[in-house]
């Protein structure tokens, strides 16, 4: 497994014998990896011939500094987790090397990403969508993989891949969740024991309950403090906090309201 850190690294090694006639699957991460990132990059192996994972804490899509400070950083067993799932190559670049201009330049996208998470987290979007894509270009990748908990992020870089021409594959992967049903969170790290065993209820609750204010007012009453509950095409999406951590789900319905 290669690890670069330079976007002059990553190029001479793109460009090398290694990658000649191969196809490429990416899965790009901030780190923190879990059994759900692991799952990508198993999806990844099954379906190229490499794998290229990214770990880049971005820090333009974070609106609460304080949020970007205590983002989990865990780089020895994201390397242990990364060699596990058979990852060719890492990118790893810091602040500098992905924002040359100071983040002078970015996407926007005016619809969708003023929804839900756009709404609570003013300038979130910009900031995924400008290092998505720069990774996007950098890796150039036949396919690269993203899960369906963060649907909403998943929706606007498809879109954004087919705006721009991009020529890689979004390919949307199915949410892991722990067996007690809570989808798997580089956040959920930070949770109290006390917090941990009540954060289930939030997936649970969105599940069963197709009214999005009925939803809230369960939450409430379970002690949530609730952002969101809404339906946006065939999903019904929430974001919750407890123990000051935000957490993040969605649920596919057939008939929404």
């Amino acid at each position: 497994m290669t690890v670069v850190h330079t976007i002059e690294e990553w190029q001479a090694l793109r460009d090398s014998a290694v990658f000649a006639g191969r196809t490429v699957g990416f899965v790009p991460t901030m780190g923190a990896l879990h059994a759900g990132h692991v799952a990508l990059l198993e999806r990844a192996r099954s379906e190229n011939d490499l794998v290229v994972l990214s770990i880049f804490v971005n820090p333009t899509q974070f609106n609460d500094p304080r949020d970007l400070e205590k983002y989990p950083r865990t780089w020895e067993t994201d390397l242990a987790a990364a060699r596990r799932a058979g990852v060719d190559a890492i990118f790893a670049p810091n602040r500098d090397q992905m924002y040359p201009d100071g983040y002078r330049y970015r996407v926007t996208e005016d619809t969708l990403s003023a929804l839900m998470e756009g709404r609570h987290r003013p300038g979130h979007f910009d900031g995924v969508l400008t290092v998505v894509l720069k990774l996007l270009l950098l890796i150039r990748a036949e396919r690269a993989y993203f899960g369906e908990k963060d649907m909403q992020q998943l929706l606007l870089v498809r879109g954004m891949a087919q705006a721009f021409f991009v020529p890689t594959e979004i390919v949307a992967c199915p949410t892991v969740r722990a067996d007690d049903g809570l989808a798997l969170s580089s956040r959920n790290a930070l949770l109290t024991p006390a917090g941990r065993e009540r954060a289930p209820e939030f997936a649970r609750i969105l599940r069963e309950e197709s009214d999005p204010e009925k939803a809230r007012q369960r939450l409430e009453a379970a002690g949530f403090g609730v952002d969101y509950i809404e339906h946006y095409e065939h999903w019904r999406l929430g974001a919750v906090r407890i123990d000051g951590i935000r957490l993040i789900d969605n649920v596919r319905c057939e008939n929404p309201l």
